[in-house]
């Protein structure tokens, strides 16, 4: 299936479901924003020469993780359960979500500290720094699919790591395509978070949610393409 196709049927879906996303998503969104937001004022106030986290911060730091991982799990359940042809409520979806938070934050773990290794190791080489980042760009493309490996598939955090970087050989191009869309995104969103932080921390926090909803919309094409690859016969 071409991208296009996979962006078109991503879109509308992301359409036809539009409030059943909301209502499943957003107040998860709305805690997750909330902390990072707290996080970054908290940053700001950090003594550069001498910086010092405390225990809330390490709280807060776990929290984002618990639930970004809680947000995956329900909305990758959620697209399963759709694309099974079933109609689950928001609050059925969470509940059967919940076993997977474990391993998918052991997964997420264990995938980001490989993803950010080489950008990290090539950083002590001065401008070696651009090759890891690329380097690590790839290695994201290649484990954009463990989330689905471990809700839809079943696998150990490990075993999904593992299926993830099989799988998406032979569709690393369209994976890294789908990725890029992250990037107009986050311009768009910093420059709505700058204009709405003029409003207060309530107007902020309302439009830094919008846009990880809408950035849900990239887990969505992420998962069509999953699905068509898995099974070719579904285009």
């Amino acid at each position: 299936m071409s991208l296009s196709a996979i962006l078109t049927e991503a879109y509308n879906f992301f359409r036809n479901h539009l409030t059943q996303l909301a209502i499943l998503t957003v107040p998860l969104l709305l805690v997750q924003v909330g902390i990072q937001l707290w996080l970054g004022t908290e940053m700001s106030k950090v003594d550069l020469e001498n910086p010092q986290f405390g225990a809330p911060h390490m709280i807060a730091m776990m929290l984002l993780l618990l639930i970004f991982s809680v947000l995956i799990a329900a909305l990758t359940l959620f697209l399963e359960l759709r694309s099974q042809g079933h109609n689950p409520s928001a609050g059925m979806v969470l509940k059967a979500s919940l076993p997977f938070v474990p391993p998918l934050l052991l997964a997420g773990v264990f995938s980001g500290l490989a993803i950010l290794a080489p950008v990290m190791l090539f950083a002590a080489f001065g401008p070696m720094w651009l090759v890891g980042l690329v380097i690590s760009f790839y290695l994201f493309a290649r484990l954009a699919y463990v989330n689905f490996m471990v809700v839809v598939e079943r696998l150990t955090p490990l075993e999904a790591i593992k299926a993830s970087f099989s799988f998406s050989g032979p569709i690393v191009l369209k994976t890294i395509a789908l990725l890029m869309l992250y990037l107009p995104l986050s311009v768009i969103g910093a420059q709505l978070s700058g204009a709405a932080s003029l409003g207060g921390l309530p107007v902020q926090m309302l439009a830094d949610t919008l846009m990880a909803f809408i950035g849900l919309f990239v887990n969505l094409a992420l998962f069509r393409l999953y699905m068509v690859t898995k099974k070719p016969t579904a285009e």
